[in-house]
């Protein structure tokens, strides 16, 4: 009797599931035990990368606008002014090395914070710099091209001493202690506050789509005009005689107000298209929904002599094309890797950065972690689930050699949940994300050409998935409702998480301190 037709060819899973779960790594992750299959872990891997492959453009764009280790001295006419627009060449080509380093560190720490997690806690959860520490890094710590209270090299100091304290935390079992010691409606709060920071980061053109530009009387005001129309601000004073004289030490701004022309930037556009893109795939639960609204806007951009072109016929651009046309390079890390500097451990900014990274990767973590766990079934009836103790202390450790190589601290990402809806339950998960971050290390060039109106839509769109926490709080309580507010709404407008956690903790003091010990859990 004839097989059905296909019937061959849906038997090889089949027996290449059965073969590998009876092998030693069958065994060893628990294929059988765990209800999973080999394939299905490479499914459920795929899905996650495809859904947090956008952290490796989005991720190096945001940390280069820290400056990185670019200085003055870079600069071909080396002066303070020399970093901000209209940029020297030589900074600015400082800024493009930095940039294709950040992208290559991004790849390694991910591919190692991935196989950390898969082989020693064996669970399907993918790791990569973290989205609002990221942003914290770059624009609060060392600020807009190092305008910040940190230099690049000590802020990565403190990351280090952090994932350092995270990962004794971890290994002593202090991390939920840790985590009850911050108010409840802070904590549910300052994600969904990182999130609107994330969304308004978005909105911007150094970072995203430029919707938002400057207004003299209103601070924010709607923009979205062509680079042509767009002006730079500085700080002047009126003298006695009404002549304006520049401010000492003070800076030029990015392009940041609109002179004319609102809502007619091409790549404005383009960008909303990506946007379009990426929420209907998340309407419709297509996997890899940020990465279609990416590589969409990406491929357009990478025309020449376009008005949408990430290549203009400048010196710059024509030096980021002959880059772009290599497509593939093995780009060695130049300047961030093994860039801390212990010399600054003495300022106070240090420690309060150190502190806030601390805080944020402890509730993160705790949070991501037991919600993942939650969702796959692993948790038990004390509320523990198998591996925790290995996934904590994974992440710990990716935080350090993150930090080594110049990126901001590595954490769990929520999209692990698509990987984990898509069947996946073991670390071969994990270990499958890793290998999709190792292939992205040769493709360096085609990364680094990934321009801001591409990088925007998703910012803005995981300000979204970050709003569900907002559900949580108790908004009918005031004492409750007005400290997560006031979280919330300090981080954008402050542009600063640890200005919003301050925010919110005190308020919540100063509403709850005869209550304290009875609402703190």
């Amino acid at each position: 009797m004839d097989a059905p037709p296909g019937s061959t060819i849906h038997s090889i899973p089949t027996r290449l599931n059965s073969f590998i779960a009876n092998t030693k790594v069958g065994k060893r992750f628990k294929l059988t035990e765990r209800n999973t299959s080999f394939t299905t872990e490479l499914r459920a891997g795929t899905a996650t990368f495809l859904t947090m492959a956008y952290i490796l453009a989005v991720n190096a764009s945001i940390l280069t606008d820290s400056g990185g280790s670019c200085g003055v001295t870079d600069c071909h006419n080396p002066s303070e002014t020399c970093k901000f627009p209209p940029l020297d060449p030589g900074y600015a080509a400082c800024l493009e090395r930095t940039r294709k380093d950040l992208i290559v560190a991004t790849v390694i720490s991910s591919f190692i914070g991935c196989l950390i997690m898969g082989i020693f806690a064996n669970l399907p959860l993918a790791l990569a710099p973290g989205m609002g520490t990221n942003a914290y890094f770059a624009y609060t710590v060392v600020g807009y091209h190092g305008t910040g209270n940190l230099p690049y090299q000590s802020a990565l100091t403190a990351i280090f001493i952090e994932g350092l304290l995270f990962f004794l935390v971890s290994a002593i079992g202090l991390r939920a202690k840790l985590a009850k010691l911050v108010p409840k409606p802070v904590r549910i709060s300052s994600s969904t506050g990182i999130g609107l920071l994330l969304a308004f980061i978005g909105l911007q053109s150094n970072q995203g789509i430029g919707l938002v530009g400057f207004s003299p009387s209103t601070l924010v005001t709607l923009a979205a005009c062509p680079r042509s129309s767009r002006k730079g601000l500085a700080p002047v004073v009126t003298a006695a005689n009404s002549s304006l004289s520049f401010v000492d030490g003070g800076t030029v701004s990015s392009d940041v107000f609109c002179m004319n022309h609102r809502m007619e930037s091409p790549t404005f556009w383009l960008g909303v298209v990506g946007f379009c893109i990426i929420a209907v795939c998340l309407v419709k639960n297509i996997k890899g929904a940020m990465i279609y609204g990416i590589v969409f806007v990406t491929v357009v951009s990478w025309f020449r002599n376009t008005s949408v072109t990430a290549f203009p016929n400048t010196d710059a651009g024509n030096s980021a094309y002959r880059y772009f046309r290599n497509i593939v390079d093995v780009h060695g890390i130049k300047t961030t890797a093994g860039a801390l500097n212990f010399k600054g451990m003495n300022k106070g900014y240090f420690w309060e950065a150190l502190i806030t990274f601390l805080y944020v990767d402890i509730l993160d973590t705790t949070a991501t972690l037991y919600s993942m766990a939650r969702f796959a079934g692993f948790v038990d009836e004390t509320g523990d689930f198998e591996g925790q103790y290995f996934a904590f202390m994974s992440d710990a450790a990716s935080i350090m050699v993150g930090s080594l190589l110049g990126t901001s601290p590595v954490t769990t990402f929520i999209e692990s949940s698509t990987g984990i809806r898509e069947g996946g339950r073991t670390g071969l998960t994990a270990l499958t994300v890793a290998g999709y971050f190792l292939l992205a290390f040769f493709f360096t060039p085609l990364l680094a050409s990934i321009p801001a109106w591409a990088v925007g839509p998703p910012l803005i769109l995981v300000g979204v998935l970050m709003m569900r926490s907002a559900v949580e709080v108790e908004w009918e309580d005031m004492r409750q409702a007005i400290p997560a507010f006031v979280t919330m709404i300090l981080m954008p407008l402050t542009y600063s998480i640890a200005y919003g956690l301050i925010g919110g903790i005190g308020t919540y003091i100063v509403l709850n301190i005869w209550d304290w010990p009875k609402t703190i859990w």
